[in-house]
């Protein structure tokens, strides 16, 4: 597998893996090819998933600014494609509570009303454009996956309520055996009103649509594998020929292969999630675990668990699992998942599944993505470190990244829009740290 830390690059037109979403999504969107021959242009957005293909429609669309996508594989070949389909309000992995911790209380509520506009976009971009992802009803059950994890529940109410006046309903575990699972692992839960679910591989085909509707122009098979610059403009070498661009938007997030660009050594750290999706439950497993309800579903686990009943009945739950791409097909990941599952529904202990694959997460040293415009002479731009909330922030990411190509940065003093990704320390031995955490968030999430 494609490790980004060790990979030269995602290669040249690799097919997609043998996902459920690659199964179910139907025909790729017809897109411009390869590169074949040299090309001028204002932007170049290196990266064809949701963040290049929201960049290039805003872009093109609000800006008026010519923009090409340079996809080494296919559209959502990455992460945009790979990931559980959760649209939830959310930005990184900093905890709300803590967001106001480091950055004070107006700036906190100001980001999460960032947040909250990326949710709002996603659902209106797929409401205009009528695109037909398989959105499921609103609802986001984040469950206490041991009794002690109710206070913790509870302190989230409260805050949440107390800060943002957003309202949001506690759950107790005979409430959600009744209205949503009955579960073995779920002692009670936090009841978000919004966050739904989607098939990502055809909402990125529908971003993809949306932009060359536009106008954009989406290259794919055309990885960049060398970037240099020449007489003020960036030149970018595909297989096919020369991209010559004014600027030049990274949009790789968790793929950004190790010799891109020396602008993003070592500021962002992939981390594998594993996926798998089970045959459709019978209408005795239905009925024996009452999953009635359609909710996003994550549990309190530090290393969580995120699950979800599809439209047609299939249970699809992901989690961490390998530390390589090496080791990534090694099957005791997907079985760990299996497990997993069956220990939060004992009535499910026939069950199997049909599909599994892998994708890379992007985590910042942060833990909050950055938007961010270079100091040198700001022709190169990057949005990354989403720590897996991409689904709903890589849109307004990409909205953003347009407004700073096009000069238009009011409302651009967040930190998540004004501060590079800071460098982790002590980089070459990240996932040397990564293995040791593991153990100790094991530990930690499994006692009693």
């Amino acid at each position: 597998m494609y490790d980004p830390l060790h990979s030269v690059g995602p290669g040249t037109g690799a097919p997609y893996p043998d996902s459920y979403w690659a199964a179910t999504a139907g025909s790729p969107p017809i897109d411009d090819g390869p590169v074949s021959t040299d090309i001028e242009v204002d932007v170049a957005i290196i990266g064809g998933g949701y963040t290049g293909l929201s960049a290039a429609y805003h872009l093109v669309k609000e800006q008026g600014i010519e923009a090409v996508v340079l996809e080494a594989n296919a559209t959502g070949w990455g992460c945009s494609g790979r990931n559980g389909g959760f649209a939830l309000k959310a930005g990184g992995r900093l905890s709300y509570q803590k967001m106001i911790k480091r950055y004070g209380e107006p700036m906190a509520k100001r980001m999460f009303a960032e947040i909250y506009d990326g949710l709002e976009r996603v659902r209106g971009l797929i409401c205009d454009a009528d695109i037909d992802c398989d959105q499921q009803a609103d609802g986001h059950l984040w469950v206490a996956h041991r009794a002690r994890m109710m206070d913790t529940i509870r302190s989230e109410h409260r805050f949440l309520k107390q800060q943002f006046n957003y309202d949001a309903e506690i759950l107790s575990a005979e409430e959600l055996r009744q209205s949503h699972f009955i579960s073995d692992e779920a002692c009670g839960a936090l009841r978000f009103p919004d966050g739904f679910g989607v098939h990502p591989l055809k909402l990125a085909y529908g971003y993809h649509r949306l932009a060359r509707a536009a106008g954009a122009r989406i290259h794919t098979s055309s990885p960049v594998q060398d970037w240099r610059k020449e007489g003020g403009r960036h030149v970018l070498v595909t297989p096919g020929g020369l991209v010559r661009a004014r600027k030049v938007i990274c949009a790789t997030n968790g793929y950004t292969a190790p010799g891109l660009t020396p602008i993003l050594k070592n500021r962002t750290f992939p981390v594998l999630s594993n996926v798998i999706v089970t045959r459709p439950l019978t209408d005795n497993e239905l009925a024996a675990t009452n999953f009635v309800s359609s909710d996003v579903i994550t549990d309190t686990r530090t290393l969580r668990f995120y699950y979800r009943k599809l439209p047609d009945n299939r249970i699809l739950i992901g989690g961490r699992s390998a530390i390589t791409g090496k080791d990534a097909a090694n099957p005791k990941h997907n079985i760990n998942l299996l497990q997993a599952l069956k220990r939060k529904f004992s009535a499910l202990g026939d069950l199997t599944y049909d599909y599994q694959w892998g994708g890379w997460v992007c985590i910042s040293f942060d833990d909050v993505p950055h938007i961010y415009e270079t100091e040198d002479d700001g022709s190169v731009l990057y949005a990354m470190g989403y720590g897996g909330s991409g689904v709903t922030f890589a849109v307004r990411a990409g909205a953003r990244l347009a407004e700073k190509v096009a000069g238009k940065t009011q409302g651009h003093d967040l930190p998540v829009l004004s501060t590079p990704l800071p460098k982790f320390p002590f980089a070459p031995f990240r996932r040397i740290g990564q293995q040791a955490l593991y153990h100790y968030y094991y530990a930690r999430d499994e006692r009693c």
